[in-house]
């Protein structure tokens, strides 16, 4: 048996929250290996690199990440400019990646396919963590090599697992059948794939931001050329939350991207069918016929010529079978984060400080940090990865002191679960009487307020507080 003190830090992904964690691995001098599945760093985020962030910089660099680049050199860009996503692996990943620290622990074209521990399946208990961690790692070659390392860092994402069309969690009737009408994510309508666009009847599906920002691309594309048109599908029938807060969003470009999209919808640009839930794919002559279950019964939509499902992501949990997980049992996310996350009972852009207690497992040594973390839940931002990783690291070099230190304030959205209209009627504006101040480390007015007065948790009215909510911590 190999000694765990001798053994490398295993970072699942490349990505901006992986390359983050590498970046605090270095500066405590702990040794650190980074897989990455795709050919290059940020293999995800070049996928949708086309997409410009409602995030500024400020919001996106890592500090032990930039402390980096900076003893090397770089040049941090201004902080309230939002980069896209290949501005963002540009200007920062591709150099944060090329630093000899960085170079020198990274592999590319490395997918973990299997995580266990050595000589122990999911069962065994005795001695469990005294043993270093196995990983299942392919090349594409064909072969798959073990390697070993004292713990392990999750940070693969979820952006290669996309939720399927079909309502439920499952594939639609013809779905897979249909694949060559059918993308998922956020296609590059006005570049690499306009052509498939251009001219086109194109459905969106999804409630999100990422079916957001391909509507508000598809209604580009239709400026040019008028034979392109566009249905947007949701779920759901109350979009306020898509929509978003306007002028109340702490993060302006967010609020203003779903304004642009009410007003398409608005102005007829763009086709909204609401509360429909897909259940078949159907082709006809080159194209296809949608249909889904509606409270009025059965309905087809199209025939359109493409399909875009913006549906979000979920993890793949099969790369930790053989590992003791503790799992919110719906968003499967961390059993501890998903009170604080479940968009079911709040959803007011700010999450409560958490660290490495909330995102570790039963099996020890075990992390799962960035989007993954969240499961299912949507509204991850990047910072939130950042602050994830250094407690995380911390704890891994027995810092209690310093992981348990948590700072953690995100730009409120203005759009709460509780200011959500119901059966049309609208409520009050912000959560428990508004977004709370900019500078507040507050989840909303009431909160705020109470804070001032010096009193401690939620100041929100604890009859109005969600059940699920462990303690008075968060937006009510």
């Amino acid at each position: 048996m190999t000694s765990l003190e001798t053994l490398p830090i295993a970072v699942i992904g490349a990505g901006p929250v992986g390359l983050a964690a590498a970046a605090h691995l270095i500066r405590r001098g702990l040794p650190v290996r980074v897989y990455e599945a795709g050919a290059t760093v940020a293999t995800s985020v070049k996928d949708w690199g086309h997409v410009r962030l409602f995030s500024p910089w400020e919001y996106n660099t890592d500090t032990a990440a930039r402390a980096l680049l900076q003893s090397h050199g770089w040049r941090e860009p201004p902080g309230k400019a939002m980069p896209t996503g290949l501005d963002l692996c540009e200007a920062y990943l591709k150099p944060l990646a090329e630093t000899p620290e960085m170079a020198a622990v990274i592999e590319t074209g490395a997918k973990v396919t299997a995580i266990t521990r050595q000589g122990a399946d999911k069962v065994l208990s005795k001695g469990r963590e005294t043993k270093p961690f196995v990983l299942a790692v392919s090349n594409g070659n064909g072969t798959i090599r073990r390697d070993l390392a004292r713990a392990v860092i999750d940070a693969s994402g979820t952006w290669t697992t996309p939720n399927p069309l079909g309502s439920g969690g499952i594939l639609a009737e013809g779905e897979a059948e249909n694949a060559g009408n059918i993308a998922y994510g956020i296609p590059d309508v006005l570049g690499r794939d306009r052509a498939a666009y251009e001219g086109k009847t194109t459905l969106v599906v999804g409630a999100g931001h990422s079916a957001a920002n391909v509507l508000l691309d598809l209604a580009r594309l239709a400026e040019r050329d008028p034979r392109t048109s566009i249905v947007w599908a949701t779920r759901g029938e109350n979009l306020m939350r898509v929509y978003g807060g306007g002028t109340a969003d702490q993060l302006p470009a967010r609020g203003e991207l779903g304004s642009a999209l009410k007003a398409l919808v608005d102005s007829g640009q763009v086709t909204l069918v609401a509360g429909f839930s897909v259940t078949r794919v159907n082709a006809v002559d080159g194209q296809v016929m949608v249909e889904g279950e509606t409270a009025q019964g059965i309905r087809e939509v199209g025939p359109v010529d493409r399909i875009v499902v913006s549906t979000g992501q979920r993890p793949d949990l099969n790369l930790t079978r053989e590992l003791r997980l503790d799992l919110d049992p719906w968003l499967e996310s961390s059993k501890a984060l998903g009170p604080l996350i479940d968009p079911n009972l709040h959803s007011c852009g700010s999450v409560p400080p958490h660290g490495h207690g909330e995102l570790a497992h039963p099996e020890p040594g075990f992390y799962t940090v960035g989007i993954k973390s969240y499961g299912r839940a949507p509204t991850f931002l990047m910072l939130t990865g950042y602050e994830q990783v250094r407690s995380v690291v911390a704890a891994i070099a027995g810092d209690l002191v310093e992981a348990a230190d948590i700072h953690l304030v995100l730009p409120e959205t203005g759009v709460c679960s509780t200011n959500l209209p119901v059966d049309g009627v609208p409520a009050s504006s912000g959560c428990c009487g508004g977004p709370a101040p900019a500078k507040a480390d507050a989840c909303c007015v009431a909160d705020a307020e109470a804070k001032a007065e010096g009193k401690s948790g939620c100041g929100c009215d604890p009859a109005k507080a969600p059940e699920k909510v462990a303690e008075p911590a968060g937006c009510c």
